[in-house]
């Protein structure tokens, strides 16, 4: 029974971490049924972002610090996103008076709300990093993923060398988090991995609503490949190093010494 309570408990914190993803969810499944006269479907779910991300910061949901740096990542997927529609990895067929390049504005939050459950589910599970890699692995690390997405359609796809080197930089990073009081821990690699694996569930999701599409998808809506796991995962990575470099500049959830952070108090449970 006490594992089953906290096994809800953290079921609980997740959902309500993801509160960004799931609203976007939901506007893409009512805007599939429902329709504005005179405004396009990608709009009006862009004015329901925009509106979902302002009452997340005005209601203190999230910081404006974090606002900064998950507008940053937003950018950044934006740019991503550019780039993969003109070499045809995906498409999206709808009229939009915000599109940019064949992208509507709208695409950025998708990734944007992956940063926003990160910052959620860091200040909800009250995470603690212990050895986390210095800058000077984990910037290039960051770069040359996010590069690889670029240059893998004209040179090799490096992203298994990206892979190994993420375990080993990684190695012995490992994450806390509190349930119920409870310490719990996990290495840093497998987070990454289970976050990645949940993202692909999502995306099946948006690509079944209908929120973009893949070639394979044009006339009836197929899984999304598995391979794609990988791509979510290494996303992801990039993701978190933005904000752990802004939770290191507030000195903010990691542990330096076991003695000085009383590291030792905490409960040694692993999942």
């Amino acid at each position: 029974m006490h594992f089953i309570k906290q096994l809800y408990h953290f079921g609980y914190q997740q959902a309500l971490s993801c509160l960004f993803p799931g609203l976007i969810f939901i506007t893409l499944a009512l805007t599939q049924v429902v329709s504005i006269p005179g405004i396009p479907r990608y709009d009006v779910i862009l004015i329901i972002c925009l509106v979902i991300q302002f009452v997340m910061v005005k209601t203190g949901m999230e910081t404006m610090d974090e606002l900064k740096v998950i507008t940053l990542f937003h950018l950044l997927g934006i740019v991503l996103e550019i780039y993969k529609v003109h070499m045809g990895s995906w498409s999206y067929p709808g009229e939009s008076y915000t599109k940019i390049a064949g992208v509507p504005l709208y695409a950025g939050f998708m990734y944007a709300s992956v940063l926003s459950y990160m910052v959620q589910a860091w200040r909800r599970l009250d995470l603690k990093i212990k050895k986390w890699p210095h800058f000077f692995w984990t910037f290039p690390l960051g770069a040359g993923i996010y590069l690889n997405f670029f240059t893998h359609h004209f040179v090799y796809d490096i992203r298994w060398i990206l892979t190994v080197a993420l375990f080993v930089i990684f190695a012995q990073t490992i994450v806390y988090f509190k349930v119920n009081a409870e310490w719990y821990r996990m290495p840093m690699s497998v987070s990454f991995f289970l976050i990645g694996l949940f993202i692909w569930i999502a995306e099946n999701i948006s690509t079944l609503l209908d929120g973009y599409r893949y070639p394979n998808q044009g006339d009836t809506w197929e899984l999304v490949h598995v391979g794609k796991i990988s791509s979510w995962f290494l996303l992801v990575v990039v993701s978190f190093i933005i904000i752990a470099q802004l939770k290191l500049i507030k000195g903010d959830g990691f542990i330096k010494s076991d003695k000085k952070s009383g590291e030792h108090n905490l409960n040694k449970n692993v999942l």
